[in-house]
């Protein structure tokens, strides 16, 4: 995974300077998880912070891997220079690695206390963005698919739209690899539907146990989660990607599916 080496990335579209997006690093200090954390603002060509309309939002876990290995500013000029999405503002939210990562994305309290309290409230402050949830994606692969859904499922007054990849729905609750599993589907089954439109993809090549084994077996989880959604009446987009296995190099050439299909009956 590669960083950003820049204090400003600019993603030329051609033209002049006005019309090219912008990837703007900052370290946020997270009075959740009492540490510095790394953030990167996108802001789309021609950004406007005075135009009539706020831009539609979507915050992604594991920013760093979001910036090249998923590159998720570029897929984002490419949607609007082709009119498949609209022009967003994106948050590309660092959560490191291992059991830090775990802690941040595994369904955990804390991270909907971040976003909420802190994040959302700044991005507010400083980027002429949507208050609407229903213009607001949340987006992750892995873990982070699983923290997207989460985080969702929590503050639908925040998070309207969720695009899920591989979303690791085999794990319990606040970070644990031990049983209970599947935490956030019997929790989605037992509580009122949210308003929330989701979008989950998972590999047809992921039909394996987790935990070295021991674990529950991670496609059969995903549909497990489709099934408890879809019996509550979500509105639910659910793929099982022909030979997808649970790797970037298949969650980059979906990326923009889960997008368009979110946005397709946008004003």
């Amino acid at each position: 995974m590669r960083y950003l080496r820049a204090v400003v990335l600019i993603v030329a579209l051609g033209g002049a300077a006005s019309a090219q997006s912008r990837v703007e690093p900052q370290t946020v200090f997270d009075s959740t998880y009492h540490r510095p954390r790394r953030i990167w603002i996108y802001t789309p060509p021609g950004y406007d912070p005075h135009r009539a309309t706020p831009y539609p939002l979507i915050v992604a876990f594991d920013g760093a891997e979001y910036q090249d290995t998923m590159p998720l500013p570029q897929t984002l000029d490419s949607l609007l220079s082709a009119g498949k999405a609209p022009a967003f503002v994106a948050v590309l939210i660092d959560d490191s690695s291992s059991g830090v990562r775990i802690a941040d994305l595994g369904n955990t309290a804390k991270m909907v206390t971040f976003l909420a309290g802190q994040l959302l409230p700044h991005i507010r402050t400083h980027w002429h963005v949507t208050a609407d949830p229903h213009r607001v994606i949340v987006t992750g692969s892995s873990a982070g698919g699983l923290a997207a859904t989460f985080v969702a499922l929590s503050r639908p007054d925040l998070f309207g739209n969720v695009w899920s990849q591989s979303g690791a729905f085999w794990r319990g609750a606040e970070a644990s690899n031990a049983p209970p599993y599947e935490w956030l589907t019997a929790h989605a089954a037992a509580t009122p539907r949210r308003d929330v439109t989701l979008v989950l993809d998972v590999g047809q090549g992921e039909d394996h146990a987790t935990l070295g084994g021991t674990g529950p077996n991670f496609l059969a989880a995903s549909r497990r989660m489709r099934d408890a959604l879809s019996a509550k009446g979500y509105r639910l987009t659910y793929t099982e990607v022909p030979g997808g296995q649970h790797a970037p190099q298949w969650w980059r050439t979906r990326l923009p599916v889960g997008i368009v299909t979110l946005t397709s009956d946008w004003p």
